[in-house]
């Protein structure tokens, strides 16, 4: 029963730690207190991947976490980082993603509600 216990508790903390990664202001600061430059911390990012596999995935509230997972594996990425400019322009593009996203969703939902209203119509 410890070992559940255990399992779940390391889950749950991975499962937090891993939507973290979606957040650039956190990113920043990982950066800027060099836990990008320690290898065992690289290592435990390589590690994270199984987050992408679909049983796990399934969890996730926040999926860019796991594009920006996958980007911390780049040493390149990694140092950029510490430049609080790069994390103001991930930001910036998650938040415009998001707002095109919404938008194209609400007409896709509507185009879909029409069409079902339409569908409804034509079968009475």
């Amino acid at each position: 029963a410890s070992d559940d216990t255990g399992n779940r508790l390391r889950f749950q903390l991975e499962l937090e730690f891993v939507q973290c990664l979606a957040n650039p202001n956190y990113l920043n600061f990982l950066a800027q207190r060099g836990y990008f430059k320690d290898k065992a911390f690289v290592n435990y990012l390589k590690y994270l991947l199984y987050w992408k596999e679909p049983e796990y995935a399934k969890y996730l509230k926040y999926p860019q976490c796991l594009h920006m997972l996958e980007l911390l594996q780049y040493e390149h990425f990694r140092k950029e980082l510490v430049n609080a400019q790069c994390a103001k322009f991930i930001d910036e593009q998650q938040i415009l993603h998001w707002q095109h996203y919404s938008r194209k969703r609400m007409r896709l939902q509507q185009a879909l509600a029409e069409q079902q209203q339409q569908n409804n119509a034509t079968v009475k």
